[in-house]
């Protein structure tokens, strides 16, 4: 049996959906670092990056390399997803 709901998620469900689980990748440039990360120290502009956010947008870590990105979220238990 399948529940359906009548009413739409509230934005704070919406953003709750996959936190803890779900994880996505966003490529940055790093003049965009302090927006997203405001603890990041200065480095060098014009450098691509790339962040692992949660799945309400929390940052969770920054690193030159999709690589590493990727294995950080495997490494948590992370299920990656893409955005178009």
């Amino acid at each position: 049996m399948t529940e359906t709901r009548e009413t739409p998620l509230t934005t704070a469900e919406f953003a709750a959906l996959g936190n803890g689980q779900v994880a996505y990748l966003k490529p940055i440039m790093s003049d965009e670092l302090a927006r997203i990360f405001p603890q990041a120290p200065e480095i060098e502009p014009g450098l691509q990056l790339f962040a692992l956010l949660s799945a309400d947008g929390a940052p969770i870590l920054v690193t030159d390399s999709r690589e590493a990105a990727t294995a950080n979220a495997w490494e948590h238990d992370l299920r990656m997803v893409s955005l178009h």
